[in-house]
């Protein structure tokens, strides 16, 4: 039956990359996954392939209209979310003193405003049904810092802040609200940002005790677990996913 049997899942950012490992994972659960991405293509691409009920819908997490339209067609369609994870990101790495503050914008604005739109959208039917998982993903950057992504730090280290509170809040309706904070992942973000640098994949990879990247499939048990019952006791935490870059 797997570990998510009949519940309905939302996973943002699901499109590619991590996201759509945490969709795969989770159907392979027994969810149903609502794949909701900015790029209708990709979201589309991952619902087909994962089958089933699954559905894609397109939202700009930034826009809070559009989640909101995004959230009201979920509902509309199953009757609840059971489980919300947040993976939508953003990120242009640079130094903070060359960087330029319409990307401050665009960056906070997907990384941190996008959970703070979907979670708005979202906590309260999980309130009224008395039940719910919200798994948010935020970033060793945010624990450790990471050079040339001081805005993105920032932005993830919000999204920590906010599920501790959000956690507080929302147990007395018994819906858990956890963080995974992920190391440097082998996607095509990461791809991009570290082109023709070499040096730089190598001294990340070094930072790492495990000494590789993490799989977008590492990510995606550590969600499944935290969104499942068997994590019916773990709410308010922040879990990193990075083969020991961050301990604590």
């Amino acid at each position: 039956m797997g570990r998510l049997p009949d519940k309905i899942a939302l996973v943002t950012g699901a499109g590619q990359g991590i996201g759509r490992a945490i969709a795969e994972t989770l159907t392979a659960e027994g969810a149903t996954v609502v794949v909701s991405d900015v790029d209708t293509d990709t979201a589309k691409a991952t619902a087909e392939a994962l089958g089933g009920a699954a559905i894609a819908l397109h939202a700009d997490v930034a826009d809070r209209d559009s989640v909101t339209a995004m959230v009201d067609e979920a509902r509309d369609r199953f009757g609840r979310i059971d489980v919300l994870v947040n993976n939508a990101g953003w990120d242009k790495v640079g130094p903070f003193v060359e960087s330029d503050p319409a990307d401050w914008d665009r960056i906070v604005g997907i990384n941190l405003y996008g959970v703070l739109h979907t979670s708005r959208a979202v906590l309260p039917l999980m309130a009224e049904q008395g039940a719910g998982a919200v798994v948010n993903l935020a970033s060793d950057a945010a624990r450790v810092g990471s050079s040339g992504e001081a805005v993105y730090s920032a932005a993830k280290g919000g999204i920590i802040s906010f599920t501790k509170t959000t956690a507080r809040e929302m147990a007395r309706h018994q819906v858990r609200v956890n963080c995974v904070c992920p190391g440097p992942t082998d996607t095509a973000l990461f791809a991009s940002v570290v082109e023709g640098n070499d040096k730089l994949r190598d001294g990340l990879i070094r930072a790492i005790p495990l000494r590789r990247l993490a799989q977008p499939a590492d990510i995606a048990h550590a969600v499944s677990f935290l969104a499942s019952d068997e994590a019916s006791f773990i709410t308010g935490q922040t879990l990193s996913v990075s083969g020991g870059m961050s301990m604590s």
